[in-house]
């Protein structure tokens, strides 16, 4: 979730002091434009298309996901989202290049990452959610929350 950079004016009496400041989040500051990697408007590199994907915004609605509460924010689900899929070696390959080009970067209010895991033996799925939110003040204030869901019933191993 990226926050818009206009967001947040220094007074002109003291911009010697301070070159540049950084609003709270708020839902309606949120950028919501596509850039191209490296938050720029146009690019002469060649990216896969993971990384490009990374850039662009996309709402809720696309994503099939809801509104998150965190301690410090309410995020609305729409966002710039990567997805871990494929092997080690090229998720370590884009994560690489994701922060090479600031993927994360000042303007970056939260990172929200979910998973789902299953695990056979006890018929059991969960739903990992981990926040990492930005403050205006400098501060990183990580949460995670772990909702388990199991299924009861005859198993194929138990007949």
């Amino acid at each position: 979730m990226n926050n818009n950079s206009d967001s947040c004016q220094v007074p002109k009496s003291i911009n010697q002091l301070i070159s540049k400041c950084e609003a709270d989040y708020s839902l309606l500051s949120e950028e919501q434009q596509s850039f191209e990697p490296g938050w720029i408007n146009e690019t002469t590199q060649t990216y896969s298309s993971s990384i490009h994907q990374a850039f662009i915004y996309q709402s809720s609605n696309k994503l099939d996901t809801y509104i998150y509460v965190g301690d410090y924010g309410t995020y609305n689900g729409d966002g710039y989202v990567y997805e871990f899929r494929g092997s080690l070696s090229n998720l370590r390959s884009n994560l690489s290049q994701l922060h090479q080009l600031e993927w994360i970067d000042e303007q970056t209010r939260a990172v929200i990452i979910q998973m789902s895991l299953y695990n056979p033996n006890v018929e059991m799925f969960t739903s990992a959610t981990f926040l990492v939110e930005f403050l205006s003040s400098g501060g990183v204030y990580p949460t995670s929350r772990f909702e388990p869901l199991y299924f009861r019933g005859q198993s194929a191993l138990s007949s």
